[in-house]
């Protein structure tokens, strides 16, 4: 979306068009709203602005649940915009700070700051692009404590705000079809302009969860989040945004609620031993924020392989910190006896793990010729240094 599409949208008649516009996803049904409405006499640039505006609503409720059915979003900025249930757990470190005036910089889209205006932050959001700052501003409008400036983020005066957020620029400049980068000194603002504001304000700043940790001060507090056991984010927090004695935490959202693990430190690991009557499989947060060790800790583990993030335990347990497995059997991991094992055992349904094997899940299901009805889990890894196919079913299907 370019300036003059976004102007052409926000007029009171663009705006309308939008709001009477149902959300779209089916080929034909798109072509039969781009016919009614082109009926109706609208201009075609505005139709089409119109449609992406739509479409976007929709693939955004996933991180915006109802708000995203007043929003703007460019397609960038919707890939890049922080979910709102994390952007709350990010505001609200503000806010138990006592921080009362924060800007955001390279506010994005709004998100963060709309979670930060919604705990009554006094907030200054900031972007260098003019399209970007302009749908923040819509998407803030109704927060009278909410303002947006289109500026550098490195040029803003930081005496004016008691906190910082900060979400550099990792990608190329533009509204769609970006590309990462992956030079810290090329983000906007840059790592060490981050790290230098962090020095004099208390700040946080969001990266992306596989970020060099090698860049991590050790100042910081990091906090990896997974959300639905996808890892979204590693924030880290300065000053009093840093919880004392905490330098590593892992921060997992899902059906659940929210669930921590933290440490002082990156865990160290358990001992290998052999494998038992469950696995489990640690959240990716849990892995990024090298606290395994801890979880298998708490849970009697030991690790199957050094250097694979898989725990065994003789013990049952649900824990939000990983995804645990009942052990029916193990076999070498071999294509054809596998197949036959599974076919023998009336099995349709396969879900492949791995870890420390080079194989293409996909690939491997096809060559199983899966037929039965039944299901189970194949974690496929490394035991005593052989290759192994680790049959299972999942301790929530038990319970359930």
């Amino acid at each position: 979306m370019d300036a003059a599409e976004l102007t052409q949208l926000l007029t009171p008649a663009g705006m309308d068009l939008l709001d009477r516009t149902p959300s779209v996803s089916d080929g034909g049904e798109i072509v039969r709203v781009v016919s009614r409405l082109r009926a109706e006499g609208h201009d075609p640039a505005l139709v089409a602005a119109v449609l992406t505006q739509a479409k976007l609503r929709q693939k955004a409720r996933g991180k915006f649940g109802d708000f995203a059915a007043r929003m703007l979003f460019t397609e960038a900025g919707l890939e890049q915009a922080t979910r709102l249930q994390v952007a709350a757990q990010h505001a609200g470190r503000f806010a138990a700070a006592g921080l009362g005036r924060v800007a955001d910089l390279g506010c994005g889209i709004g998100g963060d700051a709309l979670a930060m205006a919604a705990l009554d932050l006094d907030v200054t959001a900031v972007d260098r692009d003019e399209v970007t700052a302009a749908v923040a501003t819509h998407n803030l409008a109704p927060w009278p404590n909410a303002r947006v400036a289109l500026g550098d983020a490195a040029s803003f005066d930081l005496s004016t705000v008691d906190g910082v957020w900060m979400d550099p620029a990792r990608r190329t400049s533009g509204h769609s079809d970006t590309r990462r980068l992956a030079d810290p000194d090329d983000w906007s603002p840059s790592l060490d302009t981050v790290f230098a504001a962090a020095t004099t304000t208390p700040t946080g700043v969001k990266l992306g969860p596989g970020i060099d940790r090698d860049l991590i001060p050790d100042t910081a507090e990091a906090q990896w989040t997974s959300v639905d056991r996808e890892v979204v984010e590693l924030a880290l927090w300065f000053g009093p945004l840093a919880r004392p004695g905490i330098r590593r935490a892992a921060t997992v959202v899902g059906p659940h609620g929210i669930a921590e693990l933290t440490g002082a430190a990156d865990a160290e690991d358990v001992e290998v031993g052999p494998l038992s009557g469950y696995l489990y499989e640690p959240d990716g947060a849990v892995i990024r924020a090298r606290l395994v060790g801890d979880l298998a800790r708490s849970i009697d583990g030991r690790m199957l392989s050094e250097g694979i993030a898989y725990v065994s335990s003789d013990r049952a347990v649900v824990t939000p910190f990983a995804q645990g497995f009942r052990v029916l059997d193990t076999m070498p991991l071999d294509v054809k006896r596998l197949a036959a094992r599974l076919a023998a055992d009336d099995i349709g349904t396969v879900e492949i793990k791995k870890r420390g094997v080079d194989v293409d899940p996909a690939e491997f299901r096809k060559r199983l010729r899966l037929r039965g009805r039944g299901r189970v889990t194949l974690v496929l890894t490394r035991l005593e240094g052989r290759h192994t196919a680790v049959l299972c079913e999942r301790l929530t299907d038990v319970a359930g």
